[in-house]
């Protein structure tokens, strides 16, 4: 998974400049150009993916610099002091991170109140304190697990989910130093010793966190990108060079080399690397150990790539890379939604680009300068008031965002004016509230994920179904397939109580009921394919009266590409599989898939309230894409098409709200109401299909 939400470095500060460099200098101008290279990287990804598809690389670079950062700190520490001051080091974070991140968040969520749609202000305001507390990280993780919320718009704090890696990480480091001071101490060795046991320590969190990475990119497991459990190798990365270097240095000869084959490696990753590549696992290995390359060359003689990132320019990018991160998101974010735009063009790239590199500016000279300067935060107390203040006031604003849906203007369902397609062909009614409002339409789903009935992305284990209707009826009902086919559970679950049915549901998420190998992440999707086989056993013990299924024409088999041969291999799938569950007498029920709309209808709906046929689309365009399903149904014995989206679309357009009724819950999903409307339709159309009646 890759989006501009999962690309956000946290700036760590550099330590105090002194004058002299040299082996335990507490500067290091290349280390600060290295951050503008990260920073710059992140930016041009941001603002155009395609100037740098792996642009993304930028954060792992900066967690690289972190680990090496605050473990080269802790370790002096160790050394001078014999102990690890716990309080010290954590009002130093405060002084240095929470002033720019509180004033960002801040302007960011009063922004939000003015310029987002009413539809974006909850998530965004959840994640705002998210983002206070540190956790933005898990609450990201959280929602890409969450596959009602897979297309839920990016928030304009997004970007703070590596502050939050770096917090939790800050929050463990430190211990491991204490710890390490406190086993020298009753060793009665001199603080300076002990570096092996050091090193053995922080090299089994690398390789832990390595292992833990590798294992979950490879799943598919979209949480991966944000864990800090895979993460935190990085920044062990830093902290073992930093041990490393404590009293030693590379040969002269092969820093020349290494230093511009590290800086190589980092710029390759963001060229050659791009949303498809499954990260960050092993191929976060070459940004990192880049970066770490670098670092380990130091300054070298002639025209060394330390040279180059020591140069002014690149200093001042990297002296205000952490407020020019921090800024640089929430004004891509509002400039598109300002815009109406998906993305930027090269005008509006520029102006965001310079706009933000003058508020990191302003930031660091009005803000981070004067707090280092004027040293305002230097005790525990007052890094916990900080914090406290911090939080709170970010909470008051997010607080207001909600407060402000709470009074947004909702509806309760009326038959007589919330008409759905029973409006399709007569008089247009007199307009009313919609319903669902806006807001809510995006939680209009079917009963059946409330009652667990939808099984989620690692589920392949069917054998338990949910049941809906009597034991002892007479007719048995299998629904089985993708979202796409619950999103029919309403109105079949309607026809089941107004005609006695037993409905048994095996639906899974992405997983079209197919014998093909589906694809997902860039990787078979293998739970899909176990689930697929078990679901047609079950079936087979189940023996239904009748199997429906449905599902979404954009799932593709795994190794290609959309087009006729990726639609005549889902085919040639469904036909194989169906084939098996569809017993003499049993008919198989297909219903077409539905039109696709606008990624933002809903947000769309929120801001043309008063005019919502702006946010329809061109039936040509909602229903460009092919249904395996029309041609696997014309090879199968038994099977019969239902097309419902003449009830969805009315003539060359498929209206957002038809009825006064809200159709979409996302871009390609019905709301449960505007499904629960089309009941008897899908019952008649059924029967007629099946020659019934």
């Amino acid at each position: 998974m890759r989006s501009p939400d999962s690309t956000s470095p946290q700036v760590e500060a550099a330590p105090e400049r002194t004058g002299a460099r040299g082996r335990g200098s507490r500067f290091r101008p290349e280390v600060q150009g290295l951050r503008a290279v990260a920073v710059l990287l992140v930016l041009a990804y941001h603002l155009n993916p395609r100037l740098l598809p792996g642009g993304y690389v930028g954060v792992d670079v900066f967690f690289v610099i972190s680990g090496f950062l605050i473990t080269s700190l802790l370790l002096r520490e160790v050394r001078e002091h014999g102990r690890v001051s716990l309080a010290g080091f954590y009002v130093r974070r405060v002084r240095r991170l929470l002033p720019a991140a509180t004033v960002v968040l801040l302007t960011t969520g009063a922004a939000a109140l003015a310029l987002l749609p009413v539809t974006r202000l909850a998530d965004t305001a959840w994640q705002t304190l998210a983002s206070a507390a540190y956790v933005e990280n898990l609450y990201l993780a959280d929602q890409a697990l969450d596959y009602l919320a897979a297309e839920t718009a990016p928030s304009p704090v997004q970007h703070f989910w590596s502050l939050s890696v770096e917090e939790q990480f800050y929050v463990v480091w430190p211990l491991l130093f204490v710890l390490w001071a406190l086993m020298l101490r009753r060793r009665t060795r001199a603080p300076g010793s002990g570096l092996r046991l050091l090193t053995v320590v922080l090299a089994s969190v690398f390789a832990a966190s390595l292992l833990c990475s590798v294992l979950l990119t490879a799943s598919g497991t979209p949480a991966a990108y944000f864990l800090p459990t895979t993460r935190a190798w990085e920044l062990a990365t830093g902290g073992l060079l930093a041990v490393f270097l404590a009293d030693r240095g590379l040969p002269r000869r092969l820093r020349l080399p290494l230093g511009w084959a590290g800086l190589g490696a980092v710029v390759a990753s963001a060229v050659l690397y791009d949303s498809g590549t499954p990260f960050p696992g092993y191929a976060a290995l070459l940004p990192v150990l880049g970066t770490a390359a670098v670092i380990a060359a130091e300054r070298s003689e002639g025209p060394s790539a330390s040279r180059v990132l020591s140069t002014g320019p690149a200093r001042f990018v990297g002296d205000v890379s952490y407020a020019l991160y921090l800024w640089h998101w929430p004004l891509i974010v509002f400039a598109l939604v300002l815009l109406e735009r998906d993305t930027l063009g090269p005008l509006g790239a520029v102006a965001v680009a310079v706009l933000s590199v003058l508020l990191a500016w302003a930031t660091k000279l009005w803000v981070e300068d004067p707090v280092a300067r004027y040293g305002l935060v230097r005790t525990g107390r007052a890094a916990l008031a900080v914090a406290l203040v911090g939080v709170l006031s970010v909470a008051a604003v997010s607080a207001a965002a909600l407060t402000r849906l709470e009074r947004f203007q909702t509806s309760e369902f009326d038959p007589e004016v919330h008409l759905g397609p029973r409006a399709i062909g007569l008089p247009s009614p007199e307009r009313a509230l919609m319903f669902p409002s806006p807001i809510g339409a995006e939680d209009d789903t079917p009963e059946a994920y409330d009652d667990g009935c939808h099984a989620g992305f690692d589920k392949s284990d069917p054998s338990d179904p949910c049941v809906y209707g009597p034991d002892d009826a007479d007719t048995t009902v299998a629904l089985t397939g993708d979202s796409h086919s619950t999103q029919w559970f309403p109105a079949l679950n309607e026809l089941a109580e107004e005609r006695g049915w037993r409905l048994v549901v095996f639906n899974k998420s992405a997983c079209a009921f197919t014998a093909a190998e589906v694809g997902r992440e860039g990787a078979v999707y293998e739970e899909c394919s176990e689930w697929n086989r078990a679901v047609a056993d079950e079936i087979d013990r189940l023996e239904p009266d009748m199997v429906v299924t449905s599902s979404s024409a954009a799932g593709l088999p795994h190794g290609y590409q959309s087009g006729p041969d990726a639609r005549d291999a889902m085919a040639a799938g469904m036909v194989e599989l169906w084939e098996e569950v569809v017993a003499p007498g049993v008919p198989l029920v297909v219903i077409r898939d539905t039109p696709r709309t606008s990624s933002d209808v809903l947000d769309c709906l929120a801001r043309h309230s008063e005019a919502p046929s702006s946010c329809d689309r061109p039936a040509s365009a909602a229903l460009s894409r092919d249904d395996p399903q029309e041609l696997a149904v014309r090879e199968v014995e038994g099977a019969a098409l239902v097309d419902l989206n003449d009830r969805i679309c009315t003539g060359d357009t498929c209206p957002a709200v038809i009825g006064n009724v809200v159709v979409y819950r996302d871009s390609h999903h019905l709301t449960g109401t505007y499904a629960l409307l089309l009941a008897d339709v899908l019952g008649s159309r059924m029967d007629e299909a099946l020659g019934v009646g």
